[in-house]
């Protein structure tokens, strides 16, 4: 909820509990005035006056924060909720035949097999997959997809507990 719209609605929860409060004050004074035979030297008038000081002086507190809250606090912009749709995705580069060439020449051999088996996976695989295909150690395509990605060749997405690799 915004910071406008919370201090809003304090401000009108604040302007009941100030009725509320007022015709409690009202009525505690009627009643003292009634059973209080001293008059301004009763115990109970003092007690009235202070019970008076405190009620106010909490509304007036509630009433100045909700009033900064709704008119003086701004809202600090939002770059993510959950109402709002996903950031729009990037568009991916075609690799032609001749990038695709010296993209594989510039890779040792354990990393050209990584990316040989993503260019078949149309530029896409399952990083378990690649374990499985290559019969690497997980520790070992970690490593060589750090380094591809190092190199901005690759692209890592978390999918449940198995990341797809995207070559870029």
């Amino acid at each position: 909820m915004e910071n406008k719209h919370v201090g809003l609605l304090l401000v009108g929860i604040t302007l009941i509990f100030f009725l509320i409060v007022l015709s409690f004050n009202q009525a505690l004074e009627s009643i003292v005035n009634t059973s209080c035979t001293h008059g301004i030297t009763c115990p109970m008038q003092a007690t009235l006056k202070t019970q008076k000081i405190i009620s106010y002086s909490l509304i007036g507190i509630l009433f100045l924060i909700s009033s900064f809250l709704a008119f003086f606090l701004r809202e600090k912009p939002s770059t993510h909720t959950a109402f709002h749709s996903s950031p729009p995705i990037e568009k991916k580069e075609v690799l032609d035949e001749e990038q695709k060439k010296v993209l594989l020449e510039s890779l040792d051999i354990e990393e050209k097999k990584v990316v040989e088996l993503l260019l078949h996976g149309q530029g896409s695989a399952y990083q378990s997959d690649l374990i499985k295909e290559t019969q690497l150690t997980k520790v070992k395509i970690t490593r060589i997809l750090d380094h591809l990605e190092g190199k901005q060749l690759i692209e890592r997405k978390r999918r449940g507990m198995t990341n797809i690799i995207i070559l870029k």
